[in-house]
């Protein structure tokens, strides 16, 4: 509760409810069907990856920009953020796609608007391969954010927003023909909610949030581990930091392995 009463949450919580909503007004206008022309795949995975490093580098510095529950589950499995916030974050997506998708409905003539962009199966793809797909797509894309986001790095990382921006584009140019695409529930949720067309809306769930706990784990726990002590991880899950007393008993542990390793070489 004292998280949620201060401003820089309520700061991260409307940056990720409006970074949300301009993405998906973004995303979804690519996929229009204009008269004049029929937008192509090299456009819509433009729009989608240009929109998405637009909005990294808009407020990145306010909330993280996840932008995405598969991010912010992704960061929860990581223990890089608390619950609490997780899923305030993911409520604030899901509004936001949804006002986004709204918006645009209203804006857009009915002869335009077609299927609105809704995520759905090539019909030579099966549910299963669906899911694979939507998993392997996410799974890069995560990868991704954890390396180029990653603070302990010392090499020239570039610019996280525009890495971030490839990635998505990269996802779309091969996971369009499958799926038109998510790697995003929230993407998926809001026109799906505004259609009201819930046919095979749960690979969109199932897929990107199963490939962002396997990226999450790849990377933080094997390619490249936080070496963080169980309470320190249990402190940021519940959003609180430990006290006085942990800080030192935590420490004291730290200086006594060294010695009990010692003893332990001695006594063989």
């Amino acid at each position: 509760m004292k998280e949620l009463c201060t401003g820089p949450f309520t700061r991260a919580f409307l940056a990720e409810l409006l970074g949300t909503l301009i993405f998906v007004f973004f995303g979804l206008g690519s996929a229009l069907r204009w008269p004049a022309s029929l937008p192509s795949i090299l456009q819509i995975s433009l729009t989608f990856g240009l929109g998405i490093g637009t909005v990294v580098q808009s407020v990145g510095h306010i909330s993280g920009a996840h932008l995405n529950p598969a991010v912010t589950v992704a960061f929860l499995v990581a223990s890089q953020i608390s619950l609490f916030r997780a899923v305030c974050y993911i409520c604030a997506q899901l509004l936001g796609a949804v006002i986004g998708a709204a918006l645009l409905y209203e804006f857009t003539p009915e002869s335009i608007r077609g299927n609105f962009g809704i995520n759905s199966l090539n019909s030579e793809t099966t549910e299963g391969q669906a899911v694979a797909v939507e998993l392997i797509l996410t799974l890069q894309l995560i990868l991704c954010i954890f390396a180029s986001t990653d603070s302990r790095r010392n090499d020239n990382v570039g610019s996280p927003s525009i890495s971030i921006g490839l990635s998505v584009t990269l996802g779309h140019l091969v996971g369009i023909y499958f799926t038109g695409c998510s790697m995003n529930p929230a993407r998926s949720f809001g026109p799906a909610i505004i259609v009201g067309n819930f046919g095979t809306h749960w690979i969109f769930w199932i897929g990107p949030i199963i490939g962002a706990i396997i990226a999450s784990i790849l990377y933080n726990y094997l390619l490249c581990p936080q070496y963080q002590s169980f309470k320190e991880k249990l402190a940021i899950l519940l959003g609180r930091m430990p006290s006085e007393e942990e800080v030192e008993e935590e420490w004291e542990e730290r200086q006594e392995q060294p010695r009990r390793k010692s003893m332990e070489l001695q006594t063989l």
